[in-house]
Formats: C-alpha cells, structure tokens, sequence
C-alpha cells in the first residue's frame, strides 16, 4: 500500500504493506533482554482458588498477569519525567506518532575501560526529527542479552547536546541507556538532550515533546538511510513505557 505523508513541510512517499519493526518482544523466557539487575519478566495466568485462566488448564479463555519493567525489560520509550522530581508521562508528552527519521550506524569509540559513542559521530547528520543509532558490531545477542555489570555502550554528554543542537527531538538506540551504567546518578546525557537542568525544579525550556527510546535492534538487513518512524507506545500514565518502533523506507 503506497501513501503520501505530509510531515511539518516535506511530502514522502512510503509503502506501508511493508513495516521494519525494530523493536524485541517481551517474553518470559531467557531469550528476553535484562537491564538494571532485575529478573526476567513474569507472564502467568491468574489463580483464583481452582480456577486457572488457562485454556490447557479448562478455562474458557487465556487470562494471564504480566510483570515486567519497562526500562529494564525491552524496548521502551521514556519522557523528561524518568529524571524529575515532578511527575510527567510519557502518554501526556508524546502526542504525534510519525517522525522523519534517519537511521545510522555508529561505532563507539574505546575511552579507557568505556565504549563511548561521541558528538563526532554525528556531525554529518542532517537535521530530521528522530535518529536511530545502531551500534557496531550488530550482533543478534543484543535481542536476548543480560546487560547487568556489562558496562555498555553509551553517549557522552557532548553527543547528547549536540543531537539536541541538532534539533532531534526522538532519540532512539540499541542499548539499555544513554548513559554509563555506573554513572553515580549524574544521567548527563539523559540531561542534556532533554535540557533539564534542575530534576527539583523544572526549567522553563526543558524539552517536554522529546522521547528516548531504548533497547531497540535493528537488523543488517535494514540500510542507513531516511525513513518514516511510527513511533507506538502503551497508553501508561507512567515516566515510560514499552513501545514499539515501526520505520518504513522513504521511497
């Protein structure tokens, strides 16, 4: 199905019968990514007495609980308010759903015992609503990986500024955070790209329309390029929630 998107003032033709999806399901098994020393999801049918809200088990429907954390679970999106001290949602800030895009894939550079992606990497970026950054090697062990004390990938601060510079406004990438796992609370990337300056007391031009998007996996098979991001979260009133990214190719 081909279809003309007007976005702000650029015309784009996409085929939308043929979605990228980018984004890991959440599973209960160990082929689902962890992060931030929590255990895997639970999925499991509710239990009241007997009764099990299992088909196999003769209930007339499957009627499962989910527990899971979406910043340490999988794919998810997160508004300014995951740094506050005030309470924002990610459902109150995200109120459009389809961005230009531009996919691109960076290699972090080796600082000491880090691996960190900096501005330098995107100084030839040109100037799109949201960036997705696929980090090399792309190994599909980023779809099941237990990140915990792994010190990952993650941006300097100067990268963050600069994305923010750059007018990007949805930052998506294949790692469990913009920051250093062990960063002593500082969250400097998180805080520059989303210009907050003070977490007790919010400045006036904080970027609240602004997302991250974490644990996301872009596979080889999808080039670096321009595309149409659709941009689908849950509807929680919570500083985050699991999302799913869609991109479709700019024809």
């Amino acid at each position: 199905m081909i279809a003309t998107i007007q976005l702000n003032d650029t015309t784009v033709t996409v085929d939308l019968s043929k979605p990228l999806d980018i984004s890991i399901p959440l599973t209960n098994s160990d082929k689902n990514p962890i992060a931030w020393y929590i255990e895997k999801p639970i999925i499991e049918p509710v239990r009241f007495g007997d009764w099990v809200g299992k088909v196999s088990e003769g209930s007339s429907t499957n009627f499962n609980n989910i527990f899971f954390n979406p910043h340490g679970h999988g794919t998810h999106t997160e508004c300014l308010g995951h740094i506050t001290n005030d309470f924002y949602s990610i459902n109150q800030c995200l109120k459009q759903f389809f961005f230009l895009a531009e996919l691109i894939s960076v290699a972090p550079e080796k600082i000491g015992e880090d691996l960190v992606i900096e501005k330098d990497s995107f100084a030839s970026l040109a100037m799109t609503e949201a960036v997705i950054i696929r980090t090399l090697p792309n190994s599909e062990e980023k779809k099941a990986k237990n990140y915990s004390h792994t010190n990952p990938p993650y941006l300097s601060e100067e990268a963050s500024v600069l994305l923010r510079e750059k007018g990007i406004q949805h930052l998506l990438i294949d790692l469990p955070s913009v920051d250093r796992e062990e960063d002593e609370g500082k969250l400097v990337a998180h805080k520059a790209f989303w210009n907050v300056k003070n977490v007790q007391n919010l400045n006036a031009d904080a970027r609240m329309d602004c997302t991250i998007t974490e644990m996301i996996f872009v596979n080889d098979q999808i080039p670096d390029g321009s595309y149409i991001l659709n941009l689908q979260i849950a509807s929680f009133e919570n500083d985050a929630s699991p999302s799913k990214p869609v991109l479709y190719k700019v024809l």
